[in-house]
């Protein structure tokens, strides 16, 4: 799916202008806090906002915190996040008290140019969810030009990624238009050699990814929790591993396509097994022809790490999404950081999914060190499957 249709903000006038735009401020807490953990989503989205606010824009912001499911929960509401904003802008950012009826509408009504307003949790409200046309015309009525800079829920059809494109001029934000580049680039017009990197609990969740990325990349490397159907399906005994047994012959396909094509398909030889799923579990290495009974696959072991980072290293073109085992527990977490070194390493465009594979490289302090770590796990998902984004789709097209 190519931005190279879609308007984005460079390419219409903004110059005082009322802007509704769409965020994705869907932030982690500390546990049993309202304190940001992680505000990297925040500051994604500051070079659109301090670009439309150079242009003396009126900016109403709108996102949604959590799934509070069309009620209104405390500890998902909108200020911690405009607190931070202000903070990262230097100045003052209003918080709304909802984000519909005649308080909101009086305050943006107030706003002079360049001064925010971020509105409250579009999600309190079930015609978010629902892509209630009522709700998105309400919201629409707020401004006169709608940007979309939350390529985090540019997957949903949603009142306020989708619905809201049908009353108001939509463009992409700078983020947008940055997240399309580096996924869509990297898929369609890649440096070879071209290596994809799969990893999570579940070959259902990627089976769109591996058959769309197979006939794509020159390398295909598979680990995490997935990884286990695969060694099952070459006959290997898997012990308590999670295995999607309805996959197998997926899983078998693959294999022998690699074999009758020119695709380089990477399966763990050894792995970090647990006696139980629990970060203080007893846990070793092992070859995966020795897996016992009772034990489950928790990462990719150090051979298996060291053969991936070494086919990584001629790589010029990399996409990864899912970790290469739970790297959240510490025994569990040497394949990812193998595997993020060598990337943070190469001479490479380099492409991070977002979700728990963005988390990890961010936890590691080698975001940096990426071509691009996307801020969407669900939407970058699906994007590697080829699908359309309602969220992108909605945009006015280049004339």
């Amino acid at each position: 799916m190519a931005l190279s249709g879609k308007k984005t903000v460079e390419d219409v006038d903004l110059n005082g202008k009322t802007v509704l735009m769409r965020v994705d401020y869907n932030v982690p807490f500390h546990p049993g806090t309202t304190e940001i953990s992680d505000d990297s989503r925040i500051r994604a989205s500051i070079p659109t906002i301090k670009y439309l606010l150079e242009r003396k824009c009126r900016l109403v912001i709108c996102s949604h915190i959590g799934r509070p499911k069309g009620r209104v929960v405390e500890e998902m509401r909108m200020e911690p996040t405009s607190r931070r904003l202000s903070e990262l802008l230097s100045k003052k950012v209003a918080q709304a008290e909802d984000c519909m009826g005649p308080g909101v509408e009086d305050a943006v009504k107030a706003l002079a140019p360049g001064e925010v307003l971020v509105l409250e949790n579009l999600r309190y409200h079930p015609g978010e969810e629902a892509n209630d046309p009522d709700f998105a015309k309400s919201l629409a009525s707020l401004a006169e030009l709608y940007v979309d800079d939350a390529f985090g829920t540019a997957h949903r059809a949603h009142a306020s990624t989708e619905g809201v494109t049908r009353y108001l001029p939509s463009v992409a934000g700078l983020l947008m238009a940055r997240e399309l580049a580096m996924l869509g680039d990297a898929l369609d017009n890649p440096l070879r050699p071209f290596a994809a990197i799969l990893g999570g609990a579940k070959v259902s969740d990627k089976i769109a990814v591996l058959e769309n990325l197979a006939g794509r990349v020159d390398t295909l490397i598979v680990g995490g929790g997935m990884a286990a159907t695969f060694l099952k399906a070459q006959g290997l005994n898997v012990g308590d591993s999670l295995v999607e047994d309805d996959r197998l012959e997926f899983a078998s396909d693959l294999i022998e396509t690699a074999k009758e094509t020119a695709l380089g398909l990477l399966l763990p030889t050894d792995v970090v097994i647990a006696d139980e799923f629990s970060e203080k579990a007893n846990h070793e290495t092992v070859r995966v022809s020795d897996i016992p009974q009772g034990w489950r696959v928790m990462d990719i072991g150090p051979e298996t790490a060291a053969a991936y980072a070494e086919a990584l290293m001629q790589s010029k073109t990399v996409i990864w999404n899912g970790p290469m085992g739970v790297f959240e527990w510490e025994p569990y977490a040497q394949g990812t950081i193998r595997l993020a070194k060598t990337l943070a390493s190469l001479d490479a465009t380099t492409v991070v999914g977002g979700g728990s594979t963005a988390e990890a490289v961010q936890s590691l302090g080698l975001a940096e060190r990426m071509t691009h770590v996307s801020t969407g796990g669900g939407a970058s998902l699906e994007f590697m499957e080829g699908r359309e984004l309602p969220g992108v789709a909605a945009l006015m097209d280049r004339d």
